[in-house]
């Protein structure tokens, strides 16, 4: 949610940036794009594909998301030079530490997820165990390995639509925001300078 908030903010404020200096929106060329797709494929079998993220153990859900999280890692580092890829590339180490230090999985406290999804404690989840087939485990704050970079945030209490993230998603969306209103300051001389 609040990646896709960014990317939108920064999509728009990118445009009208361009459309008021009277520039051309072009964006960055960017080394091995591939690299995200596969991650993105990787994550969709193990969390979003409902045939796929149903049978799949929770160690090779876990070792799918710390892969696919090193994947998008190093495809920010080919990119580095591009503006803010070096938050992107931040906001993905903090995330891949804190998941790697506890079982390959996000951690979220018990706390958060009764907010997160409004039921009894006891309801469906269970401490130290995945939460449901996605990308986080019910760990107690004091059982938690980092748990400063853990889901730890949340969105504005609404009984409709909530969300927890970590640190290095904010990281990782204002780097997604940078990049893209980037692109609306670019001048026709910096696009040719790239290729």
């Amino acid at each position: 949610m609040i990646l896709l908030a960014a990317v939108i903010a920064g999509l728009t404020l990118g445009l009208i940036r361009a459309k008021v200096g009277n520039r051309p929106y072009r964006p960055f060329s960017m080394r091995w794009g591939w690299m995200v797709l596969v991650a993105l494929i990787i994550q969709w079998l193990a969390f979003g594909f409902p045939l796929t993220r149903a049978i799949y153990p929770d160690e090779a859900a876990s070792i799918s998301l710390v892969l696919s999280q090193f994947i998008l890692l190093i495809f920010a580092w080919f990119n580095r030079k591009i503006p803010g890829f070096w938050l992107l590339i931040t906001g993905l180490v903090l995330n891949l530490l804190v998941i790697s230090l506890n079982g390959g999985f996000m951690p979220i406290s018990p706390e958060t997820t009764h907010w997160l999804r409004g039921d009894p404690i006891s309801a469906g989840w269970e401490v130290g165990e995945r939460l449901g087939t996605g990308k986080d485990v019910v760990l107690p704050v004091e059982q938690t390995e980092l748990e400063f970079l853990s889901d730890r945030f949340r969105t504005p209490d609404n009984p409709y639509y909530r969300v927890a993230f970590s640190a290095g998603d904010v990281l990782i969306a204002f780097g997604a925001f940078w990049l893209l209103w980037s692109v609306g300051g670019r001048s026709e001389q910096n696009s040719r300078k790239e290729t």
